[in-house]
């Protein structure tokens, strides 16, 4: 059978890798049982997209329009949509309205658009919980606001508001007022694409428990696993820490919600995967909140905590097989109805981005913050939770942060859910606080609280220690609980005492032949010693900096050092990601990322060599740890990693390269800039080293900005690494990934940035290949790639981004590992960067690999990688782009001509749409962009569009004789451009970042207001002036570009 799979696009809050996971397992599935998969996906980070995943994949816009176009070309027989998150079935159910699956003879595999639509719907589902006797909530869905206020006259506050067909939580919350009421309902069905809500007396407080459950057409139901949230209910399953399985239900309440799960996943006659969630008060009352008719975050969850592939057989019974047709590919004996059974406690903790974002609000509700999450395995709870915690990779990270607080402080910190209510729960433990008192202000249960008092006694056999000492435990690297050790003597007989147990979903009930372990405290290890092991460091948990595109890297590494005969083991702690599928490694260990852990498992299985280029800045800062402990590094010497990340020693290489770069200064922290501010030249670049995604990056553009961005670079880093201060060249950005065996460097092209210099790369637009360079510049970028390269010793995968202004290259930055780019390079040329990398540690040369020698022929398509950002999940953040990156995701798309290239890229991000294209701009920019913004302006006015412009801007305008309407600045009075976009006059925003303070102000609340009113928002003029040029093409051109298959365009 030829089926369409439809992927979740780009990774955002609340839709993250999980998919790429569940969609690459279901792909695999399919194709082993001989189907024709089209994949239809525009996420180049992905494994799901790599050319040999899928028989046919497009990277296309994830729209209706294009997906009528790719059934009418590639006439598949059924449609696959539970495995693409919420944008997958939202996109099901449009298609099935829209009448196109009945017209092309397309089938909806699996579970039915009636169960779908019956599951998402807010009231249908209401409808049928009554109609079988479950339990719900008293509710009513709204469509507009008068129904709404209806609805809140008859049941008061406090009132639960969630949209639907949405994910994440998007556009819900918690009302305990009426403006609060008011805003969120509104908020809400704007952002619902059906228009409507569902409003719900709220339970706030009561236990959340989530049961994964799978049935097939024939009707055989098994529960997966069943799930436990610490916090109670008023905080996103996806915000909560979860442990798995549930530790606080009576055997009674386990199997009653059991039921409950198997009697609603049957009513709905759900045909794969499907998540149930369940609030559950002290007496023992349950209420059903809600159904995820599809694989999801927590189906990720579930399946890498108990080993059961839940992805790989929800898309097999959507082919039409049943569970019992299905063989366990973890045991090798057992079949798919069989119940997983676990003897270990797994923990998930969120990771947020409040590191990047610290003047975010921290509170925690219904709609989801959290960019991605670890996974930890443990005997019992307390080795779970704490190896969880361990795992999360803050920066700063202090078990006691609050110690000098007032106790009023840290209640409120107990009270109040957000992402540091763990370390006031530690507080109020070392200060003696009752259990009850705990639980009483928290809402925690008193198991997870006795439990935790007992972890920290047992952190000194049986007494607390001072903060002190509490806190140098958990600094450490090894986390072993049980006893306190320092030193290295030591930290060697605290990884003599921990061994691995295996994963084997049955608590060795049955033998199982995949090795998936954890760390545990004991001697006798069940891990494999084997013949040429070679261990792969992953990334960790997602988040922004850091996201998808590495483990991308490491599963391309895995694959290479498969086909070069060795025995590929991976080590990470991500429930989302596919490094951590129990079938892409020979062994796979899921534990924190540290040097002692690494090290446990390279004695463990005596590993040959260790690679550290593809786990991000995670791996590659272990390196000088593990050489240190004689691990066999492979790549890149360490002496060649540091110059890289040392900013003394890469300036004096660049300088005997003779290769231009940014003057630049070093500074240990706030009190060395006493004499160097009164010789710096503005602006200037401020960043700590040894730091991923530009975190504290900031253009000064004054002696104050400077000292207050040294400050807060000082502090990002906890003083420990050197700060730098950088001349700002103002100019084109360039960059470039290469491949290095010591003889020969390979490089598929050079990507050029469509923003100035100034905005990270990560959140800049890139075109490959370079569209204005000429062919002297692009030789010249790679022969100072091959010089600093050669000049590194670098052996597998090295990134350099360069800045050319008025003629000259300069380096801006050398990383000594993989980059996020390379993913999206393998998608646009067919070549793996990654896997030639890693054969190349391996010994293989550039040239035996038939790998192009030089730069790389020119690829038979454009592409353009554009960034996704999740600023609607994290209202009030700063969403100005700069030096720190700030998307989530991305997006890529293919064509034959920039037109083409730029065209679907804005379809992609929901700008082709007649709301965007007509209608009024706002443009308020700085002094420094006025003449740019006033030659935009011109061509936007001869679009039709009418022009409001602030005073300084419509100035300008008004002396070149462009026409505008004035409009106040948001301190000058009402109305002002505040009401502008909330009265939805306004098309789209250009705003650029100014470096004046009360320009500033004024501008970060018209950003934070388009963000929340949904206007399409421009920080940047040339990403503005590519949007204008589209423009100018749609209102010229009625042509639609044609769909082209990724295997068709490489």
């Amino acid at each position: 059978m030829k089926i369409l799979v439809i992927g979740s696009g780009p990774i955002v809050i609340g839709q993250a890798a999980e998919f790429d996971y569940s969609g690459s397992q279901a792909c695999r599935a399919l194709k082993e049982e001989g189907h024709e998969i089209v994949l239809v996906n525009n996420n180049p980070a992905t494994i799901m997209t790599d050319v040999d995943f899928a028989d046919r994949t497009y990277l296309e816009p994830l729209v209706l329009e294009t997906l009528v176009e790719i059934i009418k070309k590639e006439k598949p027989e059924g449609l696959l949509a539970t495995l693409g998150g919420q944008t997958g079935l939202n996109l099901a159910v449009q298609l099935g309205k829209s009448g196109a699956l009945e017209k092309h003879n397309v089938k909806l595999l699996g579970t039915s658009l009636e169960s779908i639509q019956m599951a998402e719907d807010r009231g249908s589902f209401k409808d049928l919980m009554n109609q079988i006797g479950e339990p719900v909530l008293e509710s009513r869905v709204v469509r507009n606001l008068d129904e709404a206020e209806d609805f809140l006259k008859k049941m008061g506050l406090p009132l639960v508001i969630r949209p639907a067909y949405t994910l994440g939580g998007s556009g819900g919350g918690f009302a305990n007022d009426v403006s609060s009421f008011i805003e969120i309902v509104k908020n809400g069905l704007q952002m619902s694409p059906v228009t409507e809500v569902l409003l719900e007396k709220s339970i706030y407080g009561w236990k959340e428990l989530e049961y994964e459950v799978m049935r097939d057409g024939a009707g055989n139901c098994i529960t997966v696993c069943n799930m436990e949230n610490l916090d109670p209910m008023g905080v996103h399953t996806g915000d909560s820490i979860v442990v798995a399985p549930s530790q606080t239900l009576t055997d009674k309440e386990y199997h009653k919600l059991r039921t409950s799960s198997l009697k609603i996943i049957d009513s709905l006659d759900i045909k794969g995967g499907c998540n149930v969630q369940f609030a559950l008060n002290e007496d023992g009352e349950y209420i059903v909140i809600e159904v995820n008719p599809r694989v999801s975050r927590s189906s990720a969850l579930a399946s890498k905590a108990t080993g059961y592939p839940i992805a790989r057989v929800a898309a097999l019974i959507a082919s039409g097989k049943t569970l019992p047709e299905i063989r366990n590919k973890v045991t090798g004996t057992t079949t798919a109805c069989f119940e997983p059974a676990l003897d270990y406690i797994v923990t998930k903790i969120p990771r947020w981005p409040f590191d990047k974002f610290p003047k975010a609000n921290r509170e925690l509700g219904v709609q989801m913050k959290a960019t991605g999450e670890v996974m930890s395995i443990g005997r019992n709870f307390k080795e779970s939770f704490i190896k969880a915690l361990g795992s999360l990779e803050m920066p700063g990270k202090k078990l006691f942060p609050f110690a000098d607080k007032e106790d009023d402080f840290i209640k409120s910190l107990l009270k109040t859910p957000t992402d540091q209510r763990i370390y006031a729960i530690f507080e109020s433990i070392f200060r003696g606080w009752e259990t009850e008192e705990i639980c009483s202000i928290s809402g925690w249960n008193s198991f997870f609280i006795e439990e935790l008092k007992e972890l920290l006694r047992l952190v000194f056999l049986g007494e607390l220690g001072t903060e002190e000492q509490l806190q140098e435990f958990f600094d450490r690297d090894d986390i072993d609980f049980y006893t306190h050790y320092s030193g290295e003597e030591t930290s060697k007989k605290s990884r003599d005492k921990r061994s691995f147990r295996m994963v084997d979903t049955c608590a060795s009930e049955f033998e199982s032949f995949t090795r998936y372990y954890y760390g545990t405290d004991g001697e006798d290890s069940e891990s494999e010693k084997t013949k040429s092991p070679i261990v792969v460091v992953g990334g960790g948990p997602i988040r922004i900096g850091q996201g998808i595109e590495f483990d991308c890297c490491c599963v391309h590494a895995l694959q290479a050092i498969r086909e070069s005969g060795h025995e590929a083991v991976m080590i990470n702690n991500n429930p989302e990601t596919v490094s951590t599928d129990f079938d892409f490694s020979d062994q796979l260990f899921f534990e924190p990322l540290n040097h002692e852990d690494v090290l446990k498992v390279v004695d463990d299985i005596d590993a040959k060599g260790v690679i550290v280029q593809f786990g991000g800045q995670t791996s590659i800062n272990m390196a000088n740890q593990l050489e240190k402990n004689g691990v066999n590094l492979l790549g890149t010497p360490l002496s060649g990693i540091d110059i890289a990340e040392d900013r003394k020693k890469i300036d004096r290489l660049l300088s005997e390269l003779d290769v231009n770069m940014p003057k630049g200064y070093t500074v240990d922290g706030p009190e060395d800039l006493e004499e160097l501010i009164e010789v710096l030249s503005f602006p200037v670049l401020v960043r700590p080293s040894f730091v991923l995604g530009g975190r504290a990056m900031t253009i000064a553009y004054t002696k104050e900005d400077v000292i207050v961005a040294v400050k807060d670079a000082y502090e990002q880093v906890d003083g420990k690494n050197p700060i730098l201060i950088d001349e700002y060249i103002l100019g084109k950005e360039l960059e470039i990934d290469l491949v290095c065996d010591g003889t020969d460097i390979y490089v598929p092209g050079v990507m050029e940035h469509i923003e100035r210099a100034g905005v990270h790369s990560g959140d800049s637009m890139a075109v490959f290949p370079s569209f204005s360079l000429d062919e002297k510049t692009i030789n010249e970028i790679v022969e100072i790639g091959r010089k600093i390269a050669f000049g590194l010793e670098c052996i597998g995968m090295l990134n350099i981004q360069y800045i050319m202004s008025e003629g000259s290259i300069y380096v801006l930055e050398v990383n000594p590992r993989a980059s996020r780019t390379v993913p999206f390079l393998a998608k646009a040329t067919g070549i793996s960067m990654a896997k030639v990398a890693t054969k190349v540690m391996l010994g293989q040369s550039i040239k035996d690999q038939g790998v192009p020698i030089g730069l790389g022929p020119k690829p038979k398509c454009n592409t353009l990688k554009a960034p996704v950002f999740s600023f609607n999940k994290l209202l009030g953040v700063e969403v100005g782009l700069g030096p720190e990156m700030k998307s989530t995701g991305e997006i890529m798309s293919f064509g034959k001509s920039l037109t083409e290239v730029f065209s679907k890229t804005w379809t992609s991000l929901g700008f082709n749409n007649s709301k965007i294209r007509k209608g009024a701009v706002l443009i308020t920019v700085d002094d420094r962009d006025k003449p740019f913004a006033a030659k935009l302006a011109k061509r936007i006015k001869k679009l039709g569009y009418e022009i409001y412009a602030t005073s300084g801007t419509y100035d300008f305008f008004e002396a070149k004789s462009i026409e505008a309407f004035p409009i106040r600045k948001i301190h000058e009075g009402t109305p002002n451009l505040l009401n502008l976009l909330s009265d939805e006059r306004i098309s789209f925003v250009v705003n650029s970042v100014s470096g004046n303070s009360e320009a500033e102000t004024d501008g970060m609340r018209i950003r934070a207001a388009s963000v929340r009113n949904e206007v399409p928002l421009f920080t940047n003029l040339e990403s503005a002036e590519a949007f204008v040029e589209t423009l100018e093409f749609w209102s010229n051109e009625d042509k639609v570009f044609p769909v082209r298959a990724l295997q068709d365009s490489i």
